[in-house]
């Protein structure tokens, strides 16, 4: 369920704050730092990996040139081309990425805003 998105609070993330929602996604996706990532890795209990990453890379890209947070296929497809997979295996290297959903910690981590609706893949 989607928290109210014009609720914001103060998030401290080493020396700065930054915004954020009632569930803790930025409020402003340019407020995005590695820190950020790091702190919502370290609240969600992953490990992160080289490949992690390159799916935060890929979504802050996304993000830049499209002006909208990337959708689950999307990141699907980028793994997949980038390991060489089909897309099922793709999709389940994935989700091993980030087992709580691709919303609730990619997105996040990405510093994406809250989305209203998602298809996850």
């Amino acid at each position: 369920m989607r928290t109210l998105p014009d609720k914001v609070i103060a998030c401290q993330v080493g020396p700065d704050l930054v915004d954020v929602d009632e569930a803790g996604y930025l409020f402003d996706p340019s407020d995005w730092s590695k820190a950020f990532a790091e702190l919502i890795a370290a609240q969600e209990g992953l490990n992160l990996s080289d490949d992690h990453w390159q799916v935060v890379q890929f979504m802050r890209a996304y993000l830049e040139d499209h002006g909208v947070a990337a959708d689950a296929r999307f990141a699907i497809k980028f793994l997949a081309d980038r390991h060489g997979l089909d897309k099922k295996a793709a999709k389940h290297l994935l989700f091993d990425l980030f087992p709580k959903g691709y919303v609730r910690q990619a997105c996040k981590m990405s510093g994406m805003r809250q989305p209203r609706a998602w298809s996850t893949g």
